[in-house]
């Protein structure tokens, strides 16, 4: 067998190279959902990413005899290291070949990186923020993925258990939501309940509200608030926010997003897409030319998906126990009927959450996959 011999990039053009590769891997495959090329690309560039205000990274490539068989990015995010008080550098965008020599050099080349930064442990799949793909597909390789995680082929996890020091040390499961004809009665006696006590009440935004008058940017720093203490999150700085609200505030639907009131004060909210997976599969390795802004836009106008994405829910602490997220699933599943919604996929969600897992026993729901994220001490 020929030498694997690990590229770090250095510029644009091997940048290009470095996100292409994942489309090369996967293509015919029905589950895998590519990402948006573009936005791939302003994702790694410390010129685009406001994430590297915190964070630094390098990128690896691995080739053999000249062919590009795997890549890996390496990342320290030193605000989510103070956070948790570790020295850890992140592995990301990491495929690969099924040939365990090329997966353990990426992460041999990671180890190296970070042992000469100080870091002590290594840990992933983890992107540079919580917003960003985290964990390996561990359950659900026959499930249709999102652009919102990661998608990998069966034996990542296989070589992830063959190489020596790595263990779990998180995982995140996702549901399917059948989309009820009507309202759970459960939801509608607690959403009537919590009116009536609480004073709480849904809250339609307006582009403007979110936008020109800072409520968008008030979601985000109310997942800074509900977000705090979970796994290797680190807070949202205000450039953060401010490209997250253009990244999808701006673009969203407003009748998927729903924000939950406290008199003027914002306490919750939810924010779904309409899946674009069918989408953008029919694009050309993620986008949009020629054609696939087309099938984007039949999505994001017209709703042409029997499916909705539910990227992120969050309720304050104080309100969780007061039935506030009742609320956002009350007036969500309307709109979801409205627009012929047919099934409910939700985001990651930790295994060790069991608040969050326990409101999906009043809806026909299924765990459809899970991925995880290992450590290893350096």
């Amino acid at each position: 067998m020929s030498t694997i011999e690990i590229r770090q990039v250095t510029n644009r053009k091997e940048l290009k190279q470095f996100v292409q590769f994942y489309y090369d891997l996967y293509r015919g495959n029905d589950c895998a959902v590519p990402y948006l090329f573009r936005e791939e690309m302003n994702t790694l560039r410390s010129d685009k990413n406001p994430s590297f205000e915190c964070c630094e990274a390098a990128y690896f490539m691995a080739f053999r005899d000249g062919k590009m068989v795997g890549r890996v990015a390496a990342i320290i995010n030193r605000r989510a290291n103070e956070r948790w008080n570790c020295h850890q550098v992140r592995f990301g965008w990491f495929d690969f070949i099924d040939d365990i020599s090329v997966s353990t050099a990426l992460l041999q080349a990671v180890e190296e990186w970070g042992r000469s930064r100080g870091m002590t442990e290594i840990a992933g799949p983890l992107g540079f923020i919580d917003t960003d793909r985290e964990g390996m597909l561990v359950e659900g390789f026959d499930q249709l993925s999102t652009m919102y995680v990661n998608y990998n082929y069966a034996y990542y996890p296989q070589h992830m258990e063959r190489m020596q020091g790595f263990k779990k040390d998180n995982d995140y499961v996702e549901m399917k939501v059948k989309v009820p004809e009507v309202v759970p009665e459960k939801f509608a006696k607690i959403t009537e309940m919590v009116r009536n006590r609480y004073g709480l009440h849904v809250h339609k935004f307006t582009r403007r509200e979110l936008i020109d008058q800072g409520y968008g940017r008030q979601l985000f720093n109310l997942l800074n608030a509900t977000y705090q203490n979970l796994y290797g999150f680190s807070q949202l700085s205000d450039r953060q926010i401010n490209k997250l609200v253009n990244d999808y505030i701006k673009i969203a639907d407003l009748n998927l997003i729903t924000g939950i009131m406290d008199g003027e004060k914002l306490i919750g909210f939810g924010i779904t897409f309409p899946s674009f997976s069918h989408a953008m599969q029919k694009t050309r390795d993620g986008r949009f030319l020629p054609f696939g802004w087309w099938h984007m836009l039949r999505v994001l106008k017209w709703h042409k998906t029997p499916i909705v994405d539910l990227l992120l829910i969050g309720v304050l602490p104080e309100y969780r126990a007061k039935g506030a997220n009742a609320l956002i699933f009350d007036d969500l599943i309307r709109w979801f009927q409205r627009y012929h919604f047919q099934w409910a996929v939700t985001g990651p969600q930790m295994e060790s959450n069991e608040g969050v897992l326990s409101q999906w026993q009043y809806l026909e729901a299924i765990q459809h996959r899970r991925h995880r994220c290992y450590r290893k001490p350096l």
